[in-house]
């Protein structure tokens, strides 16, 4: 999953792929790397950053979403406003990846249900603005995981089918440093859920702070994408069913050393896993894994 942002205050990338043209040639340019979807925004998500009028992101992103999609690309709304997610869906989204799992807007789950949509539901406790205060947990893994397993089944009760749904743990939402490791780490448990998980790590903060500088300051977000392709590695080789990333051409390799590791694995020790395939740009994750439709 590509990522185009929308936005002039990206942490990641500044604003520089604002303007429509820009944004709908950023998005041929991701696709040309090897992305699957293309995940586009119109409002930022960053640690403290407020929100933006439903006009302006309906303005944002919609222009580029009928572009790419009118393109064949498979397009992703990066949205929390069920009224951006039904006209994005309209304009020819196929994906709703909502970071607050429905929480920010009690209308999302019947646009979902209604449209048939796959559904990023992603792990999430309160807005940019508040949620490094939030970021309370016993044991991160499980609480993650107990949390996103209530908001399926408050997904599933308001008439979302459950091949909709794909899990997001939530890097950096309400994680802002150490917690989100135990997550990559023990990425398994979250599949426990029978999902497909989505990992969203790339330019993130916590990786900034890992590759510090002598003088303790994080490297900027764009010296954060060779530590992107080191998850995007691990992620694919633990089962991820896709990953989202700023970057896409180390990313894409890293999943065909994962998806090739994984073969060469599963042939010597007699199992047919059915992960394997023969395409040049194989799919993460096991076949029995549910898998959304889009």
């Amino acid at each position: 999953m590509g990522v185009v942002n929308v936005t002039p205050d990206s942490f990641s990338d500044g604003g520089e792929w604002y303007e429509p043209d820009a944004a709908i040639a950023h998005g041929r340019e991701l696709l040309g790397e090897g992305a699957d979807i293309l995940d586009v925004g119109g409002e930022s998500t960053r640690p403290g950053a407020g929100r933006v009028p439903v006009e302006a992101e309906l303005a944002r992103v919609l222009p580029v979403i009928s572009a790419l999609a009118a393109e064949g690309a498979v397009v992703s709304v990066d949205t929390t406003r069920a009224v951006v997610a039904e006209r994005a869906v309209a304009a020819g989204a196929r994906i709703v990846n909502d970071v607050s799992g429905g929480l920010a807007d009690p209308a999302m789950a019947e646009v979902v249900a209604r449209t048939g949509v796959a559904y990023v539901c992603m792990h999430w406790r309160g807005h940019a603005d508040v949620m490094d205060d939030l970021e309370d947990y016993d044991d991160v893994v499980t609480d993650v995981r107990d949390e996103l397993a209530a908001r399926v089944e408050t997904l599933l009760a308001a008439g979302v089918r459950r091949d909709q749904v794909v899990l997001d743990p939530g890097l950096g939402f309400s994680k802002a440093g150490s917690s989100n490791w135990p997550l990559l780490a023990r990425l398994g448990e979250l599949e426990e859920l029978g999902l497909p998980v989505l990992v969203g790590a790339s330019r993130k903060r916590f990786l900034g702070h890992l590759l510090a500088r002598s003088d303790g300051q994080p490297v900027p977000p764009l010296l954060r994408d060779d530590a992107t392709a080191a998850i995007t590695t691990l992620a694919a080789a633990a089962g991820a069913w896709c990953v989202r990333v700023h970057t896409v051409r180390a990313s894409a390799d890293a999943v065909r050393v994962a998806a090739a590791w994984s073969r060469a694995g599963a042939a010597g020790s007699g199992r047919r896993d059915g992960s394997a395939g023969s395409t040049d740009r194989p799919r993460t994750g096991s076949d029995s894994t549910a898998r959304p439709t889009t």
